[in-house]
């Protein structure tokens, strides 16, 4: 993948695209807060002399406090003899090799090791599709061409979006053009599998390690050896789990559950959540370091009410699909226009299912649109029960979303200050559904 030089500063409303480059380190706590440095391939100094890369007013640090060096395993770090040390937690260090999201402290200055990130922006593929996934919208062919420059490397990639956009299909697509595509592809749902056998999921177990570990059992980790594992919506697990995910990130190796060896692992990690990772960061509820090891790439794929002209198009290609053998059925204006006044909070799965349901209920020779849809709103409260629980589950709280926040910007004229108060939730996270839904302040009075 091309290097981009220009990099961007990242704002709250995240870009759809953005990769690791290089790192920095941030001042967090002291009299220099918010000082930074970037880390190249050049050594760096951190000390209270002028001579210094990262300069600190902190008269408890030494003028040449201790040197950072950017290598492939982390950042090593070297104290220069200081007079007050060097310190990880509460342990003094002379050498140490720390990861993203690290602090340690210098006299009584607290520092933190982030990545560089930057906003990536592909060209224009000139393909409307990328294996098996379509689109003719900007935004698609943008993300055609990335995963093309991605696909065949082994960065870790972390895919996030709506229920129903396709990120267990990105993922797929990834590892199809990749050197592994021979190799096995395995996916991992870390919401499916009970909390008390994901370890054992994930890492294997020996024989008599708990009760019903009748033998030795492989983990994902190691079915995937040579391939890619599929972490599915990696935002469900828990926290006191983390820290397991995190060594074998960092290791390329897994320790079965009651043995006492690490094991090699050679695997490509996709992961893929419909949450919003950096959110769960701030709210304690995934660890940032973990968020870092993964979010090498990110992807944000977009929603399907964002790509207004890829409905007809992708309802014209499952027509095709799911037309009874012999016949191909059409869609009408009405019906396209009608496709493309639907709100889709299924995303492209709920288009798929739809026009499934309208070929299959056909009369004629165009679809039954009109019975598919009414099929699609008979339960009640909108809940799908041809999906799986966690899929419905999604959808329903995306709708009530959607509806109390319209309804609420809307009494308030998108006084965001004063629907906040009434709601009883942050203006942030409130800024954040309004971006997430598209809801235009410049039409308030709509």
């Amino acid at each position: 993948m091309a290097k981009n030089d220009n990099v961007t500063s990242l704002l709250d409303d995240a870009p759809a695209f953005t990769r690791q480059s290089g790192g920095r380190l941030v001042v967090v706590k002291g009299p220099d807060r918010g000082e930074s440095v970037v880390l190249g391939s050049d050594q760096v100094t951190v000390g209270s002399g002028p001579s210094c890369e990262l300069v600190l007013t902190d008269k408890t640090v030494s003028r040449q406090h201790l040197t950072a060096t950017l290598g492939e395993d982390g950042l090593h770090l070297a104290d220069m003899g200081s007079t007050n040390g060097c310190f990880y937690g509460d342990s003094r260090f002379q050498q140490i090799t720390v990861n993203f999201g690290s602090e340690f402290r210098v006299g009584r200055t607290q520092l933190k090791f982030v990545p560089q990130e930057e906003i990536v922006e592909p060209a224009l593929s000139a393909s409307e599709n990328f294996g098996t996934l379509l689109g003719q919208d900007v935004k698609m062919r943008r993300l055609f061409a990335l995963l093309t420059d991605i696909a065949d490397t082994d960065a870790t990639v972390i895919i996030e979006g709506e229920t129903g956009t396709g990120k267990e299909l990105v993922a797929e697509e990834i590892h199809r053009h990749s050197r592994r595509k021979n190799a096995p592809f395995v996916v991992f749902d870390c919401g499916a599998v009970p909390r008390d056998l994901i370890e054992s999921a994930l890492f294997g177990h020996v024989k008599g390690s708990f009760t019903g570990a009748v033998g030795d059992r492989k983990g994902a980790f190691a079915e995937a050896h040579g391939g890619t594992i599929f972490l599915d919506e990696i935002g469900e697990l828990a926290v006191d789990l983390q820290p397991a995910l995190l060594r074998v990130l960092d290791k390329r190796a897994v320790r079965r559950v009651g043995g006492n060896q690490y094991e090699k692992v050679d695997v490509r990690v996709v992961a893929a959540t419909n949450r919003d990772l950096r959110e769960e960061v701030a709210k304690k509820n995934f660890r940032e370091d973990l968020y870092y090891r993964l979010a090498v790439i990110r992807i944000t794929l977009p929603p399907l009410r964002e790509r207004g002209a890829d409905i007809p198009y992708l309802a014209r290609n499952f027509t095709q699909k799911f037309s009874p053998p012999g016949t191909e059925l059409a869609i009408t204006e009405q019906q396209s226009a009608r496709l493309q006044r639907h709100s889709w909070p299924g995303n492209v799965r709920e288009l798929r299912n739809i026009i499934e349901r309208a070929c299959v209920l056909s009369h004629g020779g165009s679809i039954n649109l009109e019975d598919a849809l009414t099929e699609e709103a008979k339960p009640s409260l909108g809940i799908r029960t041809d999906l799986p629980f966690k899929d419905a589950k999604g959808q329903l709280v995306e709708l009530f979303e959607r509806e109390y926040v319209m309804d609420l910007m809307r009494r308030h004229r998108m006084n965001i200050s004063s629907a906040a108060r009434e709601a009883e939730i942050d203006r942030k996270h409130l800024r954040e559904l309004i971006r997430k839904y598209g809801i235009d302040s410049r039409r308030g009075d709509e």
